[in-house]
Formats: structure tokens, sequence, C-alpha cells
């Protein structure tokens, strides 16, 4: 079951894959050629249309929302002493290709699968406004602004510039192996891998600066979502019976005390 909500996810596929349509249609969408001019950073973001990780365990609602009300913060915590640690062990054996290849369509079990739209542009529907996508797609993203929550800015991101916006792993995928996912069935690797529970698209030099690190050794620059990262960091392990470690989970904590 997934976490607080409960997990039959598959069944609700097509539903949700609607609610992204209709989203993506809010948000203005429309067709742009891949050869169009490109635009870089903006300044300070608003959250725009970012939920609280609290109201969002499927990770189907877009972005990461500050949590902040004292009781939302209670809860925080709560969920987060659920987990259970254990030392990071080695990461022999990893490589990206044992969690599937990049953005698969047929990672069965979760949100959006097999719809013909690989999984990096359905996180980037999910969470990108005023989207415009390639001439006689209606899939593939080439243009969008994005609210980054790693780093509070906005982001004017076109596809011939695709490093800029980078889909982040919450749970790294190494830091997975090295937790016990080396030890999983490639099925539920690949549905780590492409959940979107576990995807965000954020600034690419903030995910790269994360590597596989685990929250004791990099948070968001972004203060006021820290909190919130921790959540969405706990609710993937939760949901995947995946420990962490005690460095982790104690700086997990301290993001959302008072």
């Amino acid at each position: 079951m997934r976490h607080m909500v409960g997990r039959g996810r598959v069944g609700f596929i097509g539903l949700v894959g609607a609610s992204v349509a209709v989203v993506s249609t809010i948000a203005g969408c429309g067709v742009l050629e891949d050869g169009d001019s490109s635009s870089g950073l903006g300044t300070t973001a608003s959250h725009g249309r970012a939920v609280s990780p609290l109201e969002n365990p499927d990770g189907t609602e877009p972005g990461l929302a500050p949590v902040v009300e004292p009781e939302e913060r209670a809860e925080a915590r709560e969920l987060i002493e659920e987990l259970v640690t254990r030392g990071r062990g080695p990461r022999t054996g990893y490589d990206r290709d044992e969690f599937g290849y990049a953005w698969m369509d047929t990672a069965d079990g979760v949100p959006w699968v097999r719809n013909g739209c690989d999984t990096r542009n359905d996180i980037l529907k999910r969470d990108g406004q005023e989207l415009r996508f390639r001439s006689g797609s209606d899939c593939v993203v080439v243009s969008m602004t994005l609210a980054d929550p790693y780093t509070g800015k906005e982001i004017a991101w076109r596809k011939q510039d695709a490093a800029e916006v980078q889909i982040d792993h919450v749970v790294p995928l190494s830091y997975a192996w090295q937790m016990g996912a080396a030890r999983w069935d490639e099925g539920k690797r690949q549905r780590l891998a492409n959940d979107p529970l576990n995807l965000l698209p954020v600034e690419g030099r903030a995910n790269s600066a994360k590597g596989d690190s685990g929250p004791a050794s990099w948070l968001p620059p972004n203060k006021s979502i820290r909190c919130a990262y921790a959540v969405r960091f706990a609710q993937v392990a939760l949901e995947y019976e995946l420990p962490v470690t005690a460095a982790d989970k104690r700086m997990m904590a301290k993001q959302c005390d008072g």
C-alpha cells in the first residue's frame, strides 16, 4: 500500500493521465519547433502550483511546497520517525542500467506507465507551466517555465538547453543500491527509477551538486522547502522499504523541528 493513502495506483493510471492532460491545458500548452531560441534563468519564483508532499503521497501532483504549519511539521516528524536506519553499504556492482534504461515507459506499477510518453516528459508535463510541445506531439516538451523547488528560481527552459533542467531522483539510485536495492528484483528497481514520487525536475547545477548524497550530506539551497524535501525522501524510503543512514534520519528530522 502507498504510505498514508494506499497503493491502488495501477487502477488509477488512466485517471491520473487524464488529470495531467488537464493540468497541461491549464498551464497553457501549445506546439513549438525545436529550433526556437532559448532563454535562461529568471528571478526568484513563487511556489506556483506546488503541492505539499504531505498532501501528495503518490507524487502525481506538481512540485514541492513548503511544510510550514506546526501541525504539518509535527506530522512530518512522525513520518520521518518511522524510518529504519542502517549503515550505507558498498557501491559495488552499481550501474544505472540495473534500474532499467533511462525514462522507460514500461515500468509497471507506476502512474502513467505505457501511456506512449517517456517518464522524463511525463514529469516535465506534471511540473512545468507554459508548456510547448514538439510539432505533431502531445508528449515531447520543448519549452516551459519551471518553479524550481531546489533553488527557488524560475527557469525558462528550452529543449536545446536540456541540461538546464534535470530530473532528480530524490532518493538517488546509487544510494538506494547501497541501502538494499542491490537485492531487489528488476521490476522493483525499475519502479523506483520511474516513480513520480521519487522524481522532481530541478535546476541542473543543483542536481549535479547533489550527486548520490543523502540529506546529511546535501540539502536544497532553498531553505524554505528543506522540511518538504525531507518528507519526500522519507515517503520514498517508506514506500520501497528502504532504510536510511542514522545521520540522514537525524538531519531529516532537524529540518522539520519547531
